[in-house]
């Protein structure tokens, strides 16, 4: 047993798992440290992957060799691609999943990693050498060194679980709350707040009459998360299912109000916005007469199904009437209550764009502890975490994102240079550069960087340079075939696009509307034989790219060329021991939040709110620019 490493990271939730795997995969000896080795990766909310700007994330993650993408194929009851009616920029991929098969799918693959290894136990402290992190105490006793702590504890900070009046300590339904490190980081200087998150209750589904409920299939088309082919899994699919509140609900859950946690003033902390409990949608939405409900199975045999949109932290006696009066709940059974919970969290400014903290060296911050929620946002934290403490031990070069690169990058610049006032969410209209940060395209935006860095192996890079290769071929292909009336007028017509009166280009042809490639591959045999060149395990993949670039490439040139614009400031940097105090050429709100925040570049200080386009003109002239 070795008590010695490069790097510890403290909790196996999303974050955790990725910041782990992503040292080990660069060669940093590396200890993952638990409270449960059987809860690794445990979805301890929804047992989904993805959804709205979240499935761009995993498919960032995966095309930079992290490991969420192929979990979650692994592990897929049900995919959906989101948003297919509107233009590629907005879609987003969504996975049910087993949250068993999840989470031993994620256990396998640490317990294999080299240089990986695991410690279950509490950590309560953190040990300081000088003005670094130099390793961590726990529960236990014991006392492991490092080189770098990533610390990615999720809710467990100081975890209070409220259901009704009745307040349970926890990090998690069943699990016990951690305690000590939030009290030795806030005596250090760093600052530090509470935050609340929720969860529904979940039911028996041989109680549910599925006859009034409304079926929810998934898609059978060959997309998924990983960039890898052989990611698919194979579980059986399932559907979900949708039903209704209504007037009669909405009674119930009023009269539970005046015990509920959120009203009563029990809870003092904000939760998030864009996942309500139910509580707060019939008091902030109080002209509704429905909500819509999602019943979704959490596994590909059992019977627990989660009830999504029905996040709550009323008393259960409440929670079950009100579900009861949904007619295809009026017999529901409930394996346990939704409950809220409060936990702490650390102001994210206080972070570089490496998720290292300022105040300490060498210590990382990932996950819910920066003020974020979902799975998605933790793990992309945690894969840029890890490896840039792996990178520091190594006295490598760091690695970070840009705005423009990923949507991981919006993520983390977000946080550093904005804070949160409540639990962080990604959405596509955070993203100012969304046509360039597309689901289809992450690997052409960031495997190379990742290989580069020792990220991606060979065998994924060989993946990505032959999917290229063969786009590249097609592009050229539609760029040069010219296509005859006589071949797709019948085509044309029935789309109710004008007919051909001369030939044109295949690519010129593909920007109509009404067209898309796998029509036009069907009526052109040319296009369908250079079809049948591509490899079968890239071909739809690599058709799909193609469309896009095609259709789209006028609006992704003008979003290039913006992001470039900007980059001029972006490659301006700041010295973090800037006197700003001193410039009273500055307005005194700039001098405040950019001493405050120690912004690295100037297109990172026009981003926090307070400093102004006059203040980034005061700070180029003071640096001849």
């Amino acid at each position: 047993m070795k008590f010695d490493y490069d790097v510890i990271v403290v909790g196996a939730g999303h974050a955790g798992c990725e910041a782990a795997h992503a040292a080990a995969r660069l060669g940093a000896s590396t200890l993952l440290i638990t409270i449960d080795m059987n809860k690794i990766a445990q979805m301890s909310c929804n047992p989904a992957v993805g959804g709205i700007a979240k499935g761009q994330i995993v498919r960032e993650i995966d095309a930079m060799g992290g490991m969420m993408g192929r979990v979650t194929d692994a592990a897929s009851i049900q995919f959906r691609m989101l948003n297919r009616s509107k233009g590629p920029a907005m879609w987003s991929p969504r996975s049910q999943c087993d949250r068993m098969a999840f989470s031993a799918a994620w256990r396998h693959i640490l317990e294999n990693t080299p240089n990986l290894y695991m410690w279950q136990d509490t950590v309560t402290e953190v040990v300081m050498d000088g003005d670094r992190v130099g390793g961590v105490v726990t529960g236990n006793g014991a006392r492991f060194t490092a080189k770098a702590v990533v610390l990615t504890n999720g809710t467990f900070l100081n975890g209070l679980m409220h259901i009704g009046r009745t307040k349970v300590p926890g990090g998690r339904v069943s699990e016990p709350a951690s305690y000590g490190l939030t009290e030795q980081l806030t005596a250090m200087g760093f600052r530090a707040d509470r935050m609340k998150t929720g969860t529904p209750v979940r039911v028996d589904g041989r109680s549910i009459d599925w006859n009034l409920t409304t079926e929810q299939p998934g898609d059978t088309d060959f997309h998924h998360f990983s960039y890898m082919p052989d990611s698919r899994g194979h579980l059986r699919q399932r559907p979900c299912n949708i039903v209704y509140t209504n007037p009669e609900t909405h009674e119930v859950l009023r009269r539970g109000l005046p015990d509920s946690p959120l009203y009563n003033g029990q809870i003092q902390s904000i939760g998030p916005r864009y996942c309500p409990s139910i509580e707060t949608k019939i008091v902030t939405f109080a002209d509704k007469t429905e909500h819509q409900l999602f019943l979704e199975p959490e596994g590909e045999n059992t019977q627990e199904y989660y009830v999504n949109g029905f996040s709550s932290s009323l008393p259960i006696n409440i929670q079950i009437e009100a579900l009861q009066t949904i007619p295809a709940l009026r017999n529901v059974q409930i394996y346990r209550p939704g409950y809220a919970i409060e936990y702490d969290f650390f102001d994210p400014t206080q972070l570089r764009a490496t998720l290292a903290t300022q105040l300490v060296d060498n210590l990382f911050f990932a996950g819910q502890i920066n003020g974020t929620t979902g799975y998605e946002e933790a793990a992309g934290q945690g894969l840029i975490a890890g490896a840039n403490a792996a990178l520091m031990v190594q006295g490598k070069p760091e690695f970070t994102l840009n705005r423009d690169q990923a949507y991981i990058g919006v993520l983390i610049d977000d946080l550093i240079t904005k804070g949160v006032d409540e639990p962080y969410r990604m959405f596509t209209s955070r993203a100012e550069y969304r046509t360039l940060l597309r689901q289809d395209n992450a690997d052409a935006r960031l495997t190379s960087l990742a290989y580069e860095v020792g990220l991606v192996d060979e065998q994924r890079m060989e993946t990505f340079r032959r999917k290229e290769k063969l786009t590249q071929r097609m592009l050229d292909f539609a760029a040069k075939t010219l296509v005859k009336g006589g071949e797709v007028n019948a085509l044309l017509e029935e789309e109710g696009s004008a007919p051909l009166r001369e030939s044109v280009r295949l690519a010129q042809l593909l920007t109509r509307p009404q067209l898309t490639l796998d029509m036009l591959v069907t009526a052109l045999p040319a296009l369908r034989k250079e079809a049948e060149k591509i490899d079968a395990d890239l071909r739809d993949e690599v058709l799909e790219s193609v469309e896009v670039q095609i259709k789209y490439q006028g609006y992704i040139d003008r979003e290039r060329q913006n992001a470039d614009k900007m980059h001029s400031l972006e490659d301006v940097r700041l010295r973090p021991d800037f006197d700003y105090e001193s410039l009273h050429a500055l307005s005194t709100e700039a001098r405040q939040k950019l001493t405050r925040h120690r912004p690295a570049t100037l297109g990172q200080a026009s981003r926090i709110p307070g400093v102004s386009p006059a203040d980034i003109n005061v700070l180029l002239l003071l640096l001849g620019r």
